[in-house]
């Protein structure tokens, strides 16, 4: 019996060509690079066999570093961050964080970036100085939500790593995943128990970049990955359109072969 070509796609994990013509040009190549997040970046998930980081390997040949751990959400982040200290210290070169899906499913709020409050300073535009009442904000580190988990997140590289190039990834677009009755997440189409669409977490996501001067790639925009119509020509299937498949995973490797030429490995 004949299989189709989608079905022996899925018989042996694809591979990929080197680009060996960006050698020597492309900033990461052969870098080291530690890989933060959820499912999505686990290798344990069988959503595929490989993941968008093995096809970042055989592409362009970084040594993955992985510390994503399926179901997590931004307030794992730190515990990541902390296994790669105790690992490797700081002998790597670049951290890639895919983080948010699962805050958006469990409904935590979004909440702010600051927390502001009354102060007094002195002030001289073109005359003696002055006191004057301003207002005054600090970074909300609020663990109960998703910018103060981000802020808490960011905080803590920023003070270990300090000199290491950050990017952050946006959440990719989502539909249905009900592999049993106990486990039912609607799309994105639905808002979640705190009332927020997807849309919010990943503009978060994108506004982190200036908060905290990190780069982000957005692959929500970007990626082409959009399973409410594409579905499993690029996710796992019927029944989980949140997980890609190895098709999806290159495309998302591909995606950040190009996006990632742009950033500096420091």
């Amino acid at each position: 019996m004949l299989t189709t070509q989608a079905q022996q796609r899925s018989l042996t994990p694809p591979t990929l060509t080197p680009l060996t013509s960006l050698k020597g040009i492309h900033p990461w190549w052969g870098a080291r690079v530690a890989f933060f997040g959820d499912s999505l970046t686990d290798p344990r998930n069988n959503g595929s066999k490989k993941k968008y980081w093995n096809y970042l390997q055989e592409m362009i040949g970084i040594t993955p570093y992985i510390y994503g751990v399926s179901g997590r959400q931004w307030n794992d982040i730190p515990r990541q961050a902390q296994a790669l200290l105790s690992d490797h210290g700081r002998d790597f070169d670049a951290i890639v964080i895919l983080m948010g899906t699962n805050d958006y499913n469990h409904g935590v709020k979004i909440g702010q970036w600051y927390d502001e409050k009354d102060t007094t300073v002195y002030a001289a535009v073109g005359q003696p100085k002055t006191l004057v009442k301003r207002r005054y904000r600090t970074m909300s580190y609020d663990a109960q939500t998703y910018r103060g988990r981000i802020n808490i997140a960011m905080k803590m590289l920023k003070d270990s790593f300090t000199t290491k190039q950050i990017v952050l990834l946006t959440p990719i677009h989502r539909a249905i995943f009900d592999p049993n009755d106990k486990n039912v997440q609607p799309d994105e189409r639905i808002h979640n128990s705190c009332g927020e669409y997807i849309d919010a977490y990943v503009s978060s996501v994108k506004e982190a970049g200036n908060v905290w001067s990190i780069p982000v790639i957005d692959l929500n925009a970007v990626s082409g990955l959009y399973p409410l119509i594409n579905g499993t020509t690029y996710y796992h299937n019927p029944h989980d359109l949140l997980h890609p498949n190895d098709d999806g995973h290159i495309r998302l490797a591909k995606t950040l072969v190009w996006q990632l030429l742009s950033l500096p490995v420091l």
